[in-house]
């Protein structure tokens, strides 16, 4: 991910994504990976999400209402990419509440209801409350940042999400000396939200960051992208935006933030441990068990899945910004 800052001239170099090796060695290499099931898999959920990004599944739910969103002044680069099509954003997807193919997310979550909707802020901190959503849409002035989504799977986009610095909640809650984590727990309702229950994750989705990455400025409370209202299947109504992490790292339709002395556990390491840490930093020089992290494939880019790949940065391009949060720190143990 990328912000877009009008104090800064800067502009950062671009960044890449991940996939299995035999997919970005070539043509010809790709032809022999498209023989394997996984591949098929993987050719049949891309096919499904062109055909879905021309259906009205992923027409834009309508403006965000709350305060006009301006351009963002937190500290950050300047960004020359091109932004990641709106279908393609709205309709390729992570979210395995509405299920495990990219493109279930955008036919599944119409069921997911956000209104009423509450946000219920607990744990270590002086000023616990629940926060009602037009609460927190009001909370802080609105920015936009385009920022880069960078997936462990391999690939990326380019989004210009609608938020507010998380650090803006968490000052009004007073934390305690004593917090040293912040988790992030998801909606689990198998009413609307038909996959949950089966056993691909621990459910409720939780996530979690250490004090000083909920602090840092890029760190997003996003309530919606492209200027409109978050649509279910990104997170609606309100998600979290960590952009020099990896995508699953950014908590989607959060019902509760809880402060804590001890390191969180969150969801996908609770599933995997030996593939993902709890810090989840992009860092290409840390391959995922299963394929490298060197490289990515943008979203949208001419090609499809055949698109010439870009390499991966460090910190997914953020490493002036948030690489001294890990000065000493082995990023290799610590992935």
């Amino acid at each position: 991910m990328l912000i877009r800052s009008r104090d800064s001239g800067f502009v950062h170099p671009q960044a890449a994504e991940i996939t299995p090796r035999a997919a970005y060695e070539g043509r010809r290499d790709m032809l022999r990976w498209l023989a394997g099931g996984a591949a098929g898999a993987a050719l049949a959920s891309w096919a499904g999400r062109e055909a879905l990004a021309q259906a009205s599944a992923v027409k834009a739910p309508g403006k965000l209402a709350a305060l006009p969103s301006v351009p963002s002044k937190v500290a950050g680069a300047q960004t020359m990419e091109a932004l990641t099509a709106y279908k393609d954003a709205a309709s390729y997807n992570n979210f395995y509440e509405f299920g495990t193919d990219k493109s279930d997310p955008a036919k599944n979550a119409h069921t997911l209801k956000t209104r009423p909707w509450t946000v219920q802020v607990e744990g270590l901190v002086n000023k616990p409350r629940t926060f009602d959503i037009e609460e927190l849409l009001k909370l802080s002035a609105m920015e936009e940042r385009i920022y880069r989504l960078r997936c462990v799977e391999g690939w990326s986009m380019v989004i210009p999400w609608e938020g507010y610095s998380l650090s803006e909640l968490i000052r009004k809650v007073e934390p305690q000396g004593s917090a040293k984590y912040v988790e992030f727990v998801t909606l689990a309702d198998p009413k609307t939200m038909p996959y949950v229950g089966s056993r691909v994750l621990d459910w409720p989705y939780a996530e979690g960051l250490r004090m000083d990455e909920a602090m840092h400025p890029l760190t997003l409370l996003s309530f919606g992208m492209y200027g409109e209202v978050l649509p279910n299947q990104n997170g609606a109504p309100v998600r979290l935006v960590v952009p020099w992490k990896y995508g699953f790292k950014s908590a989607k339709s959060i019902v509760k933030i809880r402060f804590t002395e001890k390191e969180p556990g969150t969801a996908w390491n609770k599933a995997a441990a030996q593939e993902y840490g709890f810090y989840s930093n992009v860092n290409p020089e840390v391959d995922h068990p299963r394929w490298s992290q060197a490289t990515e494939r943008r979203i949208g880019d001419p090609g499809g899945l055949f698109a010439k790949r870009r390499k991966t940065l460090m910190f997914n391009g953020y490493e002036a910004q948030v690489g001294q949060l890990y000065a000493g720190m082995d990023l290799k143990k610590f992935y």
